[in-house]
């Protein structure tokens, strides 16, 4: 007892110190780096902090959700699950999470509770929300409608929810809604009832099947992602095989990804189900590469596999989603062709894609590509590919206007997502709480050393809270393989292992536990004064 109180006391002592340690050039040329890092930081969470107060600004009054769009009187009136519920709450609840906890825990948490009364429709399916309607947008009960909806917003929004928090409302929502799902599937197949017969539902459920299996261990996920992955790779709904038309960009390149997440899962499962797939997922990439890329690598919108021509030429803005694919079955299988594209895709942007027109300049198509990079580069760090997200994530905020609204329809949250990937990858996976305007803290993650510099022109004090193997914590995931809305891990810190902080004079330095340091770490920041940190 005595020694943790000492501990804290000396944490107090020593990140509220002048900094007078001296240190050697090549640490001094990244806290220079992590500097340069701390205003992007400040920039970009700011932003998210605008884009969530502006959004809350357009919320019914009297449900609290929030607006479809706000360019039209038909979407002004709903709340529904494929868009508001997938694609822009999530990353409001994410933002006040790590910035505005006061929203997380008032009206982030109402939100859910009252989505979850007014729009389950078919078991905890949710349906459409008409606020002038005070119910239901539409009379009839349209099955396929509900499930896509639901899918989308697994997938996209409390798949990455429950992969940043942990266990939360957010992951029981999206086990109800699962679990649902598949008891009201409806689609007969040789291998058991499915849940549709679109590839981007069936895409969006490979995905958060493979991981819910993990996150909970009930094996049912895992018979339902076999039964979709037996009717695509071993039946004659083959993607590349008997397709006529295969989408690479999103709206369908969910079911590439997915399966390769399948194969992934059954590789540390069941043998046997991995050589059976081994072959049907090979053809698959294969495929892809040869008839599905232009020639700097990227995918096209969409494909004739059969025929093996192009089908809209245009370029996907999610290429990095599909590579996640790639990438993933190179991890597995050591196959160094299913690595090169990921190299080739990253090493071209800077040169040939800098203010590229993605989906017509929409900030969406921005946030897609520039996550599909962070991604990628978090396991391939090609050089180029760092200039060219520090090119267009400038590109993206510029579109953001005053009020904090960016485009004002649901892909706004998309921007939000991608700015905290960005913001992460600029701090080296940590942040500071309470989180305030003016804080600067920025840093450079290098050879499992973290260089911090932290800053303010007046005097704060709070929290530096630092990241965990969440793929493992949270997802118990064997392999931390690329995957579609995950938030690459950087420093992370672990129970049973010790941390060295150095700071201040006198090359003073403690030894902080990882269960400490996952409470967060308390700081003191002198206005005007830089204060460094080591963690190792």
């Amino acid at each position: 007892m005595k020694r943790t109180f000492i501990a804290v006391l000396l944490l107090s002592v020593l990140f509220s110190c002048k900094q007078e340690r001296t240190y050697t050039t090549e640490q001094e040329d990244l806290f220079t780096e992590a500097s340069k890092n701390a205003p992007l930081v400040n920039e970009g969470f700011n932003r998210c902090v605008k884009f969530v107060e502006a959004w809350l600004e357009l919320a019914d009054s009297a449900t609290g959700l929030i607006p479809r769009n706000i360019n039209d009187a038909k979407n002004k009136d709903i709340w529904n699950a494929k868009d508001c519920a997938a694609d822009n709450y999530p990353f409001m609840v994410l933002t006040s999470a790590l910035l505005r906890q006061d929203l997380f825990e008032g009206k982030m948490k109402d939100m859910l509770e009252t989505e979850i009364r007014l729009t389950s429709r078919i078991g905890s399916m949710p349906d459409t929300y008409s606020f002038s309607k005070k119910g239901f947008a539409v009379t009839d009960t349209i099955l396929a409608d509900i499930i896509f909806g639901s899918a989308e917003y697994i997938k996209d929004g409390l798949v990455p929810l429950t992969e940043w928090l942990g266990p939360s409302p957010w992951s029981e929502r999206m086990i109800s809604i699962l679990d649902d799902i598949w008891k009201y599937a409806p689609v007969e197949t040789p291998y058991g009832k499915i849940c549709s017969d679109d590839p981007e539902v069936n895409g969006d459920m490979l995905q958060s099947l493979s991981r819910i299996y993990w996150t909970t261990g009930d094996k049912k996920y895992l018979e339902w992602a076999e039964r979709l992955g037996d009717y695509y790779l071993l039946g004659d709904h083959h993607p590349t095989r008997n397709f006529k038309v295969l989408r690479l960009r999103d709206h369908g390149c969910e079911i590439v990804s997915g399966l390769c997440e399948l194969y992934a899962t059954v590789s540390f499962t069941d043998p046997l189900k991995k050589e059976a797939y081994r072959a049907p997922v090979y053809e698959m990439l294969d495929r892809i590469l040869e008839v599905g890329r232009n020639k700097d690598g990227l995918f096209y919108n969409s494909v004739n596999p059969v025929k093996g021509i192009p089908v809209d030429s245009a370029i996907a803005d999610n290429f990095g989603y599909t590579l996640n694919g790639f990438y993933t079955v190179f991890l597995l299988d050591k196959i160094e062709k299913y690595r090169e594209p990921v190299l080739i895709a990253l090493g071209t942007l800077n040169d040939k894609y800098r203010n590229y027109a993605w989906e017509g300049t929409s900030q969406d198509g921005y946030a897609d590509a520039i996550e599909g990079t962070l991604n990628l580069y978090a396991r391939e760090p090609v050089p180029s590919a760092k200039e060219w997200i520090n090119s267009e994530i400038k590109v993206m905020w510029n579109k953001q206007q005053p009020s904090g609204i960016i485009e004002g329809w649901h892909g706004d949250g998309n921007f939000a997502r991608t700015t905290i990937m960005y913001c992460f990858w600029k701090t080296g996976g940590v942040y500071l709480t309470p989180w305030r305007e003016d804080l600067q803290v920025g840093g450079v993650f290098r050879d499992s050393t973290l260089y911090l510099s932290i800053a303010s022109p007046s005097d704060w004090s709070g929290k530096l809270m630092f990241d965990r193997k969440r793929h493992k914590e949270y997802m118990h995931l064997p392999l931390d393989w690329p995957r579609i809305n995950q938030f690459p891990e950087y420093f992370t810190v672990e129970i049973g292992k010790s941390y060295t902080i150095i700071s201040g004079t006198d090359n003073k330095e403690i030894v902080v536990s990882g269960e400490k340091l996952k409470e967060g770490l308390d700081v003191k920041v002198k206005g005007g004064q830089e204060l460094k940190l080591i963690v190792n």
